[in-house]
């Protein structure tokens, strides 16, 4: 930079100050008391900066600091809260802020780090990670079978009390496909909730028939607490997401904790424990 350059910054400055900083001869510069003042926190300043690129670049690579995530409810109590424990082993210097929450939140607006999603991404501003598919099944209670009858075909459902999420409720459709042929039907029903651990419940209790994953019901459709009806049909294709806000440069917390989630779920482990295939 030029002699002159340098004295219109000064001039600058000191106009933005509304003081002087240095006194002026033809020979030489000598600092004011303000200027000496000035001096001494710029010096600070550049001290401070230079420590913060120093612990920037000593901690890059090194996975910590509190970890924000958001989850379904059901999803977090049956499968994501038994892992946390070994990943804050793993990680000590992390500390997790779990969020459980059935409805689909802002990330921007809450400040997630990141947010498990099953079914649909909506959101174009996240970045998603498939970790496992999610498979559904339609199931009652032999109970409720009995007493109701065993449906054959998706319009037999009409016949039949439904539970659903009241998240959906309106305009739900439960969507079944057979030999090339998509077919739709309105679920109806005495019994909508917005938790699924509930909707369970009521299936357990004989109720009604519901779509549900098996990560939530294939313990019961082991021990026969609950049966699958309409086996012959397929249903959608959906898979459980993490997504995080688009970034340039991705935290190693959040590196590491999707990491460390895709390897515990992606077998599908519910079903594979069961004898059934992913």
């Amino acid at each position: 930079m030029t002699k002159s350059a340098v004295s219109k910054r000064i001039s600058s400055l000191e106009d933005n100050l509304g003081t002087r900083l240095f006194h002026r001869s033809t020979r030489k510069l000598v600092l004011t008391e303000s200027g000496e003042e000035f001096s001494d926190y710029a010096r600070n300043s550049v001290y401070i900066a230079q420590q913060g690129i120093t612990a920037a670049t000593l901690n890059q690579g090194k996975p910590k600091g509190t970890l924000k995530i958001n989850a379904p409810m059901t999803f977090s109590r049956l499968h994501l809260a038994p892992h946390l424990k070994e990943f804050l082993d793993l990680y000590p210097d992390i500390k997790v802020i779990l969020s459980m929450d059935d409805q689909v939140v802002d990330m921007i607006a809450g400040a997630y780090d990141v947010g498990i999603r099953i079914g649909e991404l909506k959101d174009s501003s996240l970045i998603a990670r498939k970790l496992a598919k999610c498979n559904s099944v339609v199931c009652a209670s032999p109970e409720y079978l009995q007493q109701a009858g065993i449906p054959n075909t998706p319009h037999d459902l009409k016949d039949h009390n439904c539970i659903y999420y009241s998240l959906f409720q309106a305009g739900v459709e439960w969507t079944f496909f057979k030999a090339d042929k998509k077919l739709k039907v309105e679920p109806t029903g005495n019994f909508i909730v917005n938790n699924s651990d509930a909707i369970c419940e009521m299936l357990l209790q004989g109720l009604g028939i519901c779509q549900m994953p098996t990560f939530i019901v294939q313990r019961y459709l082991n021990t026969g607490q609950l049966v699958p009806v309409l086996a012959n049909y397929d249903l959608p294709d959906h898979s459980i997401f993490a997504s995080y806000p688009e970034r340039r440069h991705i935290p190693e917390k959040v590196k590491v904790f999707i990491d460390f989630l895709e390897e515990k779920l992606h077998s599908v482990y519910w079903e594979v424990d069961s004898g059934k295939s992913s």
